[in-house]
């Protein structure tokens, strides 16, 4: 261990402990100043218009029907729906200007003369922004006008979720409970209470920091976001910067010796937990394979809205259940392939195999292939109102939490399934962690992160049954950006480093300090970044200040990436035996591609809170969400499940000819998704949230116009492109999975 290595360890260690230090601060403060609950509305006469607990219930209410995947609150969640926050806030504003303009006898506000509209905004403004919320009672109090308005709103949430509304791909019969959906519109109306009355603390700024975009109200951007997005900006630039000075002085980390002159893999027997391990990656391919399915009928309803090309098919299968089930699917055969990963490199890095290790594997399957269909059918029979108890629904059924949809039971029994994963791997890798010898510093970054993969999943279980929203919001992101956008790259890296370490193309010393310093460059922004989601979910405006700066420090080392994605492929032109892990390469350049232009452009270009602002719930958002997730970490997961079959398959010829088209039918589709449709929509959405307010961004008025449908069509030709690559990529795999792969007694036969 050289003192170089040790300063690494070090930096690593204190930018973890710092960086949770200030997150769980954040979280804090977050606690003590989110928008208050009223335990009861009241309207200026003392009349009740939301009774105790109401609008936590409908918060309840609002999870078991799909919560986020049935449009958005305060910009989180789905797009085909409006965003119920600002269509509640909009429509109230719209219902009390009839109201003061039928008081001086006019028909309807738009039909009044310029100065008294004016007149009318600004006593609307002060109705809407002044905070009359007792915190000694709990009562909020609201003028005879807002009060009339709920009970006008009340009706039309009535009707929409009754008969349902075929451009919100909502089906009839979504909710009839007459109760239940008093309920819903008390938590419409607190969400959009929260946005537009202002914090006692800051006058003129709301609890959402003015969020969302609604000129009527008075909500417009606010200081603290201008002036951090230009902060976040020179911090970016300032950290590229610093980045290229400091490579342009140093040796590149990680270098490469010369190759073996035979692969190190060919001659290494498949133990029986690693034969196990490979099922996953079966498993894997056709978890892959659904996820596409459904994302197909998903992207669909955004088109056609209650069907699939005349079929009815949200009779059964709603857009609820499909969005829920395509983002699910999509962090289950992600994570499936990077725990199959795991389990199969561990033997070879032990140098043998621990009794009962593949009884253990094929127990962890079963456990996994449980999660995923009880998980499924608890979420359809939730949205499907299937269960009568909210209490049952909670544990079985659908969270309402995008990509942590699953129920608490389920997000529990993984947790502990993540944990025997850990036990496995930790139990075949012992002996080399007692070797310490030149592979030791990998090995224990190897063992760390898998337990951070398992610990921080834990974060899931930091909400409960009626948890404040934008404490639910707070933890889910800890899963959702630690877990998979942190920990997983980091497990990844480092499984990457053994492989190559392992076919002999790098020295294990100088890569070890190439892991830690690339996972110290970007968990000291990535930790505290994960409050760049949190701008605007009734949190405080220090969030911002500490999201918008250090979510920019992210895409500082995404822009080098790709860097040592060059590196490793250069390593493949050295040996003929290397060509043979060319496509396993690939798949890891495309990975840093992705992570530049997914993760870091795309992303940074809705982080800045100016941006976000206008952009969030857009569809902005899944052009990042696409091209980070699926560019990054499912790339990764590929590259993964390839390394693993390479290994499994090394006295084999592979016919590389689907594999190629997998590849770039893959890449160039999903490119094509982005810039065809994805992005072009979210551009025009942003506009008109910019010129209009974010309400009209997301109405259907706007989203069903001639040009935005043939945006969406536009998608069929990369979606197209992709599902063929994806296809190929599985009748690759399965071809190979299919044959098992030879023993060391076969090996020596063919010698």
């Amino acid at each position: 261990m050289t003192w170089t290595t040790q300063r690494f360890r070090r930096a690593l260690v204190l930018v973890i402990v710092a960086s949770f230090a200030v997150l769980l601060y954040a979280g804090h403060r977050l606690q003590q100043e989110a928008a208050p609950i009223p335990q009861r509305v009241v309207s200026a006469t003392g009349a009740e218009i939301i009774g105790l607990s109401e609008i936590q219930d409908g918060q309840n209410v609002w999870q078991a029907m799909g919560g986020m995947e049935v449009g958005s609150i305060w910009g989180h969640g789905s797009y085909v729906a409006p965003d119920w926050t600002a269509d509640y806030l909009h429509r109230e504003a719209t219902h009390v200007l009839d109201q003061y303009a039928g008081q001086l006898g006019g028909a309807a506000y738009d039909t009044l003369p310029a100065e008294t509209r004016a007149t009318l905004l600004e006593r609307l403004r002060g109705t809407m922004r002044t905070n009359r919320y007792d915190p000694s009672s709990g009562t909020l109090v609201l003028s005879a006008e807002r009060a009339r308005a709920f009970a006008a709103l009340e009706a039309h949430y009535s009707q929409l979720f009754r008969e349902g509304r075929r451009e919100f791909a909502i089906p009839a019969g979504t909710q009839r409970d007459a109760r239940k959906i008093h309920q819903l519109t008390a938590f419409f109306f607190w969400t959009s209470w929260a946005a537009s009355s202002d914090r006692p603390s800051t006058p003129g700024i709301s609890y959402t920091n003015n969020w969302p975009h609604e000129p009527l109200v008075g909500n417009r951007i606010t200081g603290d976001a201008v002036v951090w997005t230009g902060v976040s900006i020179i911090v970016l630039l300032a950290g590229i910067a610093a980045m290229v000075w400091w490579r342009a002085a140093r040796k590149p980390e990680g270098t490469a010796k010369e190759p073996p002159a035979d692969d190190p893999l060919l001659r290494a027997r498949l133990t029986p937990s690693q034969r196990a391990a490979l099922i996953y990656f079966g498993v894997v391919v056709a978890l892959f394979l659904v996820q596409i399915a459904v994302g197909v009928i998903t992207a669909h309803f955004g088109v056609e809205g209650d069907g699939f090309y005349g079929v009815p098919l949200s009779r059964w299968l709603p857009y609820v259940i499909t969005r829920t089930w395509h983002t699910q699917l999509g962090i289950f055969w992600i994570a499936t392939a990077w725990l199959a990963a795991g389990l199969f490199v561990a033997p070879s890095i032990g140098g043998g195999e621990p009794p009962g290790q593949a009884v253990g594997v094929y127990v962890l399957l079963g456990a996994l292939v449980l999660v995923v269909v009880g998980s499924m059918a608890g979420q359809w029979l939730s949205v499907m109102h299937r269960f009568a108890d909210d209490t049952v629904r909670f544990y079985f059924g659908h969270s309402g939490y995008e990509y942590i949809d699953l129920g608490r039971a389920f997000q529990i029994a993984l947790l502990i399934g993540l944990f025997l994963w850990v036990a496995l791997v930790l139990r075949a890798v012992l002996p080399a962690l007692r070797r310490k010898d030149e592979n030791h510093g990998l090995l224990l970054l190897f063992v760390l992160s898998a337990l951070a993969i398992a610990g921080f999943y834990g974060a899931a279980l930091g909400y409960g049954h009626h948890t404040h929203l934008s404490i639910a919001e707070y933890w889910r992101w800890w899963v959702v950006h630690l877990w998979v956008e942190g920990f997983f790259e980091v497990f990844a890296t480092v499984v990457f480093a053994f492989l190559f370490a392992r076919l002999g193309l790098l020295e294990p010393a100088s890569t070890e300090r190439a892991v830690v310093m690339s996972s110290t460059i970007f968990l000291s922004g990535g930790i505290i970044g994960t409050l760049h989601h949190l701008y605007f979910t009734a949190s405080p405006p220090m969030i911002m200040a500490l999201g918008s700066v250090f979510s920019a420090l992210e895409v500082v080392p995404l822009v080098f990436i790709g860097h040592e994605a060059w590196e490793h492929l250069r390593l493949s032109q050295h040996q003929s035996w290397v060509q043979k892990y060319r496509y396993p390469i690939y798949f890891f350049v495309a990975v840093a591609f992705w992570n530049a232009v997914g993760a870091g452009l795309f992303g940074f270009m809705i982080n800045p809170p100016v941006a976000l602002y206008f952009m969030q719930g857009l569809n902005t958002t899944p052009v990042h969400g696409h091209a980070a997730l699926f560019g990054v970490y499912g790339m990764l997961g590929l590259a993964l499940t390839l390394f693993c079959l390479r290994a499994a398959t090394a006295d084999r010829t592979w016919d590389e000819r689907p594999l190629a088209l997998s590849f770039w039918f893959m890449n160039i589709g999903l490119m094509l998704m982005v810039l065809l449709s994805l992005l072009p929509v979210g551009l025009l959405q942003t506009k008109a949230s910019v010129e209009v307010g974010y309400w009209h961004a997301r109405s259907p008025e706007f989203m069903q116009q001639p040009l935005l449908n043939n945006l969406r069509w536009m998608r069929v030709l990369g979606d197209t492109l992709f599902g063929l690559g994806a296809v190929a990529f599985v009748y690759f795999a399965a071809s190979l999975l299919r044959r098992p792969a030879a023993t060391a007694a076969q090996v020596a036969q063919a010698d």
